[in-house]
């Protein structure tokens, strides 16, 4: 805030904006050191995916190296400083959709199992609740599927016929997206 003299002469205030405080410049680089983090824990795939400058690859590739903690920091900050020169939000707009996916395939996974134990536990409104969703499926292949897994279960023996059972599943899951 400066001092200025108005056109009768008298002193006003006025209010000169000169950027972020110190504070919100810490919290920024904070939140992009953050973000490098969570780049350092996805799978090599994915974080071609982003299509990231090469400088920022050579940087996550070097920090996935270094063993020493001290030596991670350093390298962490440095690939938050490297992401302050380009488009952060676009590359945290990735990441989120990346974890997304895998958050809905662990919720997609869950439910599978949940159907495939129901089933071998002859639970009729489960398959009820299956028939329903997947209205084209094979009945007479799945009770099949069932009762091999149900034998199965009922014997001790390995579970291949109810991981043939949660295969069948994944596959109707996934022909309906």
């Amino acid at each position: 805030m400066t001092t200025e003299l108005d056109n009768n002469g008298r002193k006003k205030d006025v209010i000169i904006y000169d950027g972020p405080s110190k504070s919100q410049v810490k919290r920024e680089c904070n939140h992009l050191i953050e973000l490098g983090e969570e780049m350092l824990k996805l799978k090599a795939d994915e974080l071609q995916s982003l299509d990231l400058p090469d400088e920022i690859e050579v940087a996550i590739t070097t920090a996935l190296k270094i063993k020493s903690r001290s030596g991670l920091k350093r390298q962490r900050q440095y690939i938050g400083k490297l992401l302050r020169s380009v488009d952060n939000e676009t590359i945290e707009k990735q990441i989120r959709n990346i974890q997304h996916r895998h958050d809905t395939n662990t919720a997609q996974f869950k439910r599978l199992e949940k159907w495939r134990d129901n089933l071998i536990d002859n639970n009729k409104e489960a398959l009820n609740e299956i028939i329903l969703r997947f209205p084209d499926i094979d009945r007479q292949h799945i009770n099949q599927l069932i009762r091999a897994a149900h034998q199965e279960h009922k014997q001790q023996k390995p579970p291949a016929a109810s991981r043939k059972l949660f295969k069948y599943l994944r596959e109707l899951e996934d022909n309906i997206y």
